[in-house]
């Protein structure tokens, strides 16, 4: 794999800001027949592109079946592409240069410069491919830059969470846990008021700490707020890597993690609130310390460090306004309904920015694409991001594929002998619509 840099705009849109930043991406010719050969590009999403390269095995098995080679750009402000080095994230005015479309034209200036300098690759096909954000960037790169792209698969890309009920994904997530063992997700719902009784004391404050071998002891109600809403994240997590075999995507896990998790977790009604809270730390330990390496458990950390959060946080605070909520009845959660105002009052605290609500579903056009042609959205339906994701084909070149059985962007990951009959039957097909797509585009050259 080669890692090379290219020069890109840090403004594509003005022209006052003229400077350059030196964007990373990764490329591998080893199946590439070089004259005409087809390029899968992955359109990176809020992280280091190495992982995603590691994590992204789809894409070298269609490399070889197709002569393709192989190309990984890494999204402005992470991992090492920095427009303003180490200071890109000092204030509001050097973010103010971190969003989807100056990513999407990042990505179709690099596809150009790359068929201008490859030798043998003026004539190539592109095929746009990506997972979660970096799936809906699939999608709009296609959307936006059809001259750049043939097609696009948009793996476990939640292009309409924008636009659909706050309380679908939550639901999502519940489900896995309700049909992954008795009365787990019941007990995980009774867990919350449990954790208010046992933490009303400053004994039940210690014994809490305790039992979950936590790094920081709680202390104050405050720290209890935090406390929860690292167990919600962490259920949710273990539902989006709920693959069928050992994984080590967001943490190291067991197959079926969420089977394993409820395990802990089939207590009858009647039980006391410290042995559910008991079997609640055990479930936790799944995802936490599953290798038996931990130490502690750090209740600031819930996945891994190689996704910049601080960047989504950001791009959630401006374009990316997902609305999120909970009520404690269709879902295993507290109930927490979506208050855009108290979440602009937070984004403007900590960027000094407020979001658009409704940009996204302007700039990309909500619902109604079905002028597009050639992308693939695929999700499974143990994906809490299949929520807001396209399952339903719009066309015969929209296509919406459904993965039985399927977590988040299952079909993009490594073969594995554990792999259920569904993402196989899905990797075969999404190659066969690469091949139309390639041929579609030669006779229109």
């Amino acid at each position: 794999m080669l890692l090379n840099v290219v020069f890109s705009h840090i403004d594509h849109f003005g022209f006052l800001e003229n400077g350059t930043f030196k964007q990373r991406y990764l490329l591998n010719d080893q199946h590439w027949h070089k004259e005409g050969g087809p390029i899968l590009f992955y359109t990176g999403n809020e992280g280091d592109i190495t992982w995603f390269c590691n994590n992204t095995g789809f894409m070298w098995d269609a490399a070889e079946e197709l002569g393709a080679l192989l190309v990984f750009a890494e999204h402005r402000y992470y991992g090492e592409s920095m427009p303003f080095g180490e200071e890109s994230y000092s204030n509001a005015k050097y973010l103010n240069y971190l969003t989807s479309e100056q990513a999407l034209a990042d990505f179709a200036v690099l596809i150009k410069a790359l068929k201008k300098t490859l030798p043998g690759a003026q004539k190539s096909s592109v095929i746009a491919i990506g997972g979660s954000y970096g799936g809906m960037l699939a999608a709009w790169l296609r959307m936006k830059y059809p001259s750049a792209v043939v097609g696009a698969l948009a793996a476990s890309a939640p292009i309409w969470q924008f636009i659909v009920p706050c309380g679908e994904f939550y639901k999502v997530v519940t489900h896995d846990f309700t049909i992954s063992g008795t009365n787990c997700s019941s007990n995980i719902r009774m867990s919350w008021a449990a954790i208010d009784r046992v933490s009303a004391t400053g004994e039940g404050l210690q014994w809490l700490s305790q039992e979950f071998g936590l790094c920081n002891p709680l202390k104050t109600p405050d720290e209890v707020y935090g406390f929860k809403a690292w167990l919600q994240e962490t259920w949710v997590n273990l539902a989006m890597v709920d693959y069928p075999y050992e994984a080590n995507f967001l943490q190291p896990l067991p197959a079926w993690p969420v089977k394993v998790v409820c395990k802990n977790l089939n207590f009858n009604t009647g039980v006391s609130d410290k042995q559910l809270l008991n079997g609640i730390s055990q479930a936790v330990r799944v995802y936490y310390n599953y290798t038996g390496d931990a130490v502690c458990l750090n209740t600031s950390q819930t996945a891994t460090g190689n996704l910049g959060f601080l960047g989504w946080f950001y791009q959630s605070c401006t374009e990316m306004v997902m609305p999120m909520c909970t009520d404690g009845v269709a879902d295993m959660f507290e109930p927490q309904p979506w208050n855009f105002q108290a979440f602009s009052d937070e984004c403007y605290n900590q960027f000094g920015v407020r979001p658009r609500e409704d940009w996204a579903e302007i700039v990309y056009g909500g619902r109604n694409i079905s002028a597009h042609s050639n992308i693939i959205f695929s999700n499974g339906n143990l994906d809490p991001w299949m929520s807001g994701g396209v399952t339903r084909s719009l066309s015969e070149s929209l296509v919406a594929i459904m993965i039985d059985g399927g977590a988040h962007h299952l079909d993009l990951r490594y073969n594995s002998e554990f792999d259920p009959e569904s993402v196989i039957k899905t990797r075969a097909l999404e190659v066969r619509y690469f091949k139309q797509w390639i041929k579609q585009a030669a006779t229109t050259q």
